[in-house]
């Protein structure tokens, strides 16, 4: 299954997901202890970046203090990865941002300057020059000349070609998925050469076979793909001694180091299987690892490092680089796993078609965790709900393992506001079951998109895996169809029969609500006018909503309602609505399970991705009178260790970082183990 980015729009209004940043030498900017926490570092353009506190870590033994370290270093070891996948220039580019944002010494009072700063910190936080979520490439707002006068002030160097390339319209979208201009051509995403098309990609992996058809290999997880000096195309492996393998050596070490003080056998097990599979590249390998480390389940520490997720290849085959390393959180996963233990029941009871469902839900695990500390494409934009591995064999034989970010859903929750929901809801009925369901019900949609969703349904024989069946469409028809086991289930009273809610009515209509709410308008307030919907979520949760909307308004099930020139959706009947989401995800199983590409594509085509141009135009006019920025971010929590005078580590204390750009610049400095050019 994915590690889905559920986006922290759904919790609440305009917020977005992020993740991290850390430092080493930074005695003077420690947070106070008695001090309120200060979970806004800073804003900036629509970025807003948050800290995130690690709760318990004074409970953990040093050993498994020890085992946090060491991972977290081994995940910001990997971290100029992602700025490499993402755009072949982004290395150079931030190198030569970062030594004008060092070594500059003229006026740094004047406009130009200040929107010099703004363009560094959105590179930044983006892991490159295209926006996080919009994939859209974004421009400076001074001039090249202005620029180059920067550079030359600064004896910085960088090719006219990659300068020109900041300011012009060349390899304007990092992941295009609109077939009309070209999956690959229409994409700058560092994946494949120039001139490769989707149609040789597909017939060069359709020539790969898997020892066991039945358990296919991820091909294409781990490389780039590139035409070799004959014009056949071959693979760049990922790997020590391979493409990134300065970076990886490095990721390498550190958890080798971690394997070390691994809290028992399966873990180290595990951890030695993952050092293989970075070694060798072997993909048969990464199935093993994968397995393994469903099998690890015993200790407090977890983690998610490698190449993962898909979303980033428009063709679905290549991972981004991203770790997260997580504390389990014992009372809330306590709780929670109550809906792993029930997985059948769900699965029982779904709308799905019978041989569609599963007859053996196995090994779904379920725990809310503390972050503590996140690299890669996690970071700074980071989800709050993982699922994982993605391989459905592996699921289906094997299970998965699900979390929840706790700390990084209460950091969300207590830096956000109340002023977007009075804004966009529709009575004083709906803003009082936000205010007093709103955060229940987004946690229990996270557990149920993560522990069902993803976990539920099976592909029938002989076909095909989503990549191969249903291509670039195949990310968000897997997030919709999780997000609608989450819906369909959270209208249900089984969740106050399992203890988990006090009023499953009132919550399910609490998340309905939000739901139409975010999916039909004010996730809006993230495109810019005249754009089209390109990420594979934002794509999902209008494809969904604006399907249950066309298809209630015989019977009025959702309405929209215009009073005093605003737009308001107003549902009317929950019971059919939740009859509708069941209708709906009923549809996007069979797609998944038969591999119907047509189908799929229309669903997505015709209620995901084009968008109500007088409608995105109200909403961002109404949304100008708040200031929050609609996306946030996050910087890690700095883990510094003490040593004594044989270099051993004695403890290890947790700091905050003081700015955004204190941590970037750390980082750039201390994990700078690639080539500017890979």
């Amino acid at each position: 299954m994915k590690l889905s980015k559920i986006t922290a729009v759904f919790m609440t209004v305009g917020v977005a997901m992020v993740s991290n940043g850390q430092t080493t030498k930074m005695a003077d900017v420690r947070t106070s202890e008695k001090a309120p926490f200060e979970y806004v570092v800073e804003q900036f353009a629509d970025i807003k970046v948050l800290r995130y506190q690690i709760p318990g870590w004074e409970n953990l033994t040093l050993k498994e203090q020890k085992l946090v370290y060491y991972l977290t270093q081994a995940g910001y070891s990997g971290r100029d990865i992602i700025y490499d996948q993402n755009y072949k220039y982004n290395l150079k580019i931030r190198k030569a941002l970062e030594n004008i944002y060092v070594n500059y010494k003229g006026n740094k009072d004047s406009e130009d300057w200040k929107n010099f700063e703004i363009y560094t910190k959105r590179v930044w936080f983006a892991n490159g020059i295209h926006h996080h979520y919009s994939n859209e490439k974004m421009k400076p707002a001074f001039s090249a000349a202005y620029l180059t006068g920067l550079m030359k002030a600064t004896q910085t160097t960088l090719a006219p070609e990659i300068v020109a390339v900041l300011f012009n319209d060349v390899d304007s979208k990092k992941v295009n998925l609109d077939e009309s201009k070209g999956l690959l051509e229409g994409s700058a995403i560092h994946f494949y050469d120039k001139g490769i098309t989707a149609k040789e990609v597909e017939y060069f992996y359709a020539k790969k076979k898997s020892p066991d058809a039945n358990r296919p290999y991820s091909f294409g997880l781990n490389s780039k793909l590139v035409r070799n000096s004959k014009g056949a195309l071959e693979e760049k492996i990922w790997k020590s001694g391979g493409m990134y393998g300065s970076a990886i050596d490095k990721i390498v070490y550190w958890l080798d180091k971690a394997k070390g003080v691994a809290e028992n056998k399966e873990q180290a097990a595990a951890l030695e299987l993952l050092i293989s599979y970075y070694k060798t590249g072997s993909l048969k390998t990464w199935d093993d690892y994968n397995i393994a480390w469903l099998k690890a389940t015993e200790g407090n520490i977890d983690y998610i490092n490698s190449f993962i997720e898909v979303y980033n290849d428009p063709l679905g085959y290549r991972g981004s680089y991203e770790t997260i390393v997580q504390i389990k959180d014992f009372d809330m996963s306590k709780k929670m796993e109550v809906i792993s233990k029930n997985a059948q029941w769900f699965e029982d009871n779904s709308p799905l078609i019978p041989e569609h469902k599963k007859k053996n839900v196995v090994g779904v695990s379920y725990k809310t965790v503390v972050v503590a500390g996140e690299s890669g494409d996690a970071s700074p934009a980071t989800p709050i709900g993982v699922n994982l591995p993605n391989a459905d064999w592996i699921r289906s034989e094997h299970g998965s393992k699900s979390v929840s970010l706790g700390n990084i859903i209460e950091a969300y929750s207590k830096a956000g506001g109340k002023g977007r929901l009075q804004e966009f809801a529709n009575d004083p009925e709906e803003i009082a079951l936000a205010e007093k369901y709103g955060e229940l019900g987004d946690k229990m949609h996270t557990a149920l998109h993560e522990v069902v969703g993803h976990a539920s349904g099976q592909i029938n024989p002989g076909v095909g895996t989503p990549k191969e069946t249903l291509k670039s469409y195949a990310s968000t028809l897997e997030e919709g169809r999780a997000d609608l086991v989450g819906l369909y289930f959270l209208y249900n009273p089984k969740l106050q029969e399992l203890g988990l809610v006090d009023d499953w009515k009132k919550l399910g209509m609490e998340s309905y609500d939000s739901y139409i709410r975010n999916g039909l308008m004010t996730q809006l307030i993230r495109l810019e006018p005249g754009s089209d919907i390109e990420e594979a979520h934002m794509r999902n949760r209008q494809w969904v909503s604006a399907w249950v909307f066309e298809k209630g308004k015989a019977a009025h099930v959702i309405e929209k309602i215009s009073r005093d020139g605003k737009t308001y959706f107003n549902i009317t009947d929950y019971e059919k609505l939740h009859d509708l989401f069941g209708q709906l995800l009923r549809e996007v199983q069979r797609i998944k399970s038969e591999g119907d590409y047509e189908a799929g594509k229309n669903l997505v085509e015709n209620y995901g991705v084009k968008v109500d141009q007088k409608l995105h135009a109200e909403v961002l006019e109404r949304n100008k009178q708040f200031t929050s920025a609609p996306y946030s971010g996050f910087v890690n929590p700095v883990l510094v260790p003490k040593l004594d005078s044989k270099g051993q580590i004695i403890s290890i204390e947790v700091t905050q970082p003081k700015t955004f750009a204190e941590q970037m610049l750390h980082y750039s400095k201390n994990y700078n183990f690639l080539p500017l050019e890979n």
